[in-house]
């Protein structure tokens, strides 16, 4: 069996420092008991900047070797890289599990990938896994679900898994296994479409705003109306024509203060 987990770089949320990803960390964590149990070969892959000093991070974290692909620059997008699927798509043929956090932490992670990745090695995905156990050449997945409901399934290899960040996974650092472990940049000649990173800009245009009368009755009051039905006044106008019905409407938001003309 082989395995193999995409890891990216992360930000500290106060004070924006590179470092590892949690959602990734927790995804290795997965696949090295994984490998240890079904002694299957591990794989550890990241595209992007190989000096990266958060790459090494994954090496305290257990990871031996991390292989980054170069992607390059795309000059129309200072802020972002180069298209990462092609590359790895490219790399990840044959392997039977591949696995991955929900989303990066970055500015511009859109938490796309898995699904971009997947379409292309057409294999299927389980999102959100929390756990994770291998049998008789299939995975059962349980599942993270809203208001602490939880769901097992059953998915056929090969498969992408991106882990939920409250998977049951504690990941250990060890500063004895960063020394150890080494990073391997390696040349990639797979390249995405640079159009398919370009972003669109457009000056921003207000949201229309919806016009409400202000509430004037008791707390008490309103309270009472959330648990009965009760008329809360107004009235249909079916005749006329579209003037008077006009002046219907206008003469509502007058009185309620909604519009001052």
């Amino acid at each position: 069996m082989k395995i193999a987990v995409l890891v990216s770089v992360g930000r500290h949320p106060v004070s924006g420092t590179a470092r590892y990803s949690r959602n990734d960390a927790a995804a290795l964590t997965m696949a090295l008991s994984l490998a240890k149990v079904h002694g299957a070969t591990l794989d550890v892959l990241h595209a992007g900047d190989p000096a990266n000093p958060a790459l090494q991070e994954y090496l305290a974290l257990g990871a031996r070797c991390v292989e980054v692909l170069a992607v390059r620059d795309v000059p129309s997008a200072p802020e972002l890289q180069g298209d990462a699927v092609a590359p790895l798509v490219a790399r990840l043929q044959g392997y039977d599990l591949v696995l991955t956090g929900t989303r990066a932490e970055g500015a511009f992670d859109s938490g796309m990938l898995p699904y971009r990745i997947a379409s292309a090695l057409d294999i299927a995905l389980v999102g959100a896994a929390v756990d994770l156990t291998i049998r008789d050449g299939s995975a059962e997945v349980r599942q993270f679900m809203p208001k602490g409901l939880r769901r097992r399934i059953e998915v056929k290899l090969p498969a992408l898994v991106a882990v939920h960040p409250m998977a049951n996974a504690a990941p250990s650092y060890a500063y004895a296994r960063l020394r150890e472990g080494t990073i391997r940049p390696v040349a990639t000649q797979a390249s995405g479409n640079p159009d398919d990173l370009a972003w669109t800009t457009r000056p921003a245009t207000a949201k229309p705003v919806r016009l409400a009368a202000a509430e004037k009755r008791s707390g008490h009051a309103r309270m009472l109306s959330a648990t009965t039905t009760e008329s809360r006044g107004g009235s249909v106008v079916i005749e006329g024509s579209s003037v008077e019905k006009a002046q219907v409407i206008l003469a509502y938001l007058r009185e309620h203060q909604l519009v001052d003309y």
